[in-house]
């Protein structure tokens, strides 16, 4: 099943990168009128940065893990098996 579920997976981390990216833009937006600090330019302020890093990752990390966990309840669903660890 894991062969079968490889192409969803990929598909779905696509998906959720673009979702992350929207909402990081939405949440920072509401937060500050600014652009978000960019860690590749020379002048930033840290502290700025770092919170626009952490804010970034949790967003990511819970909307990648959203997707992730809704395209495998949707594969058992169609396929009635499981396509990774099942919790005792």
């Amino acid at each position: 099943m894991k062969v079968l579920f490889t192409p969803i997976s990929i598909l779905a981390g696509i998906l959720a990168g673009i979702i992350s990216k929207k909402l990081f833009s939405l949440v920072w937006s509401a937060i500050d009128d600014a652009e978000p600090p960019d860690h590749k330019r020379r002048v930033e302020d840290h502290v700025t940065l770092a919170a626009a890093l952490v804010l970034e990752g949790a967003i990511v990390r819970l909307v990648r893990g959203g997707v992730d966990h809704a395209s495998r309840h949707g594969f058992a669903h169609l396929t009635g098996a499981w396509p990774g660890e099942e919790s005792e």
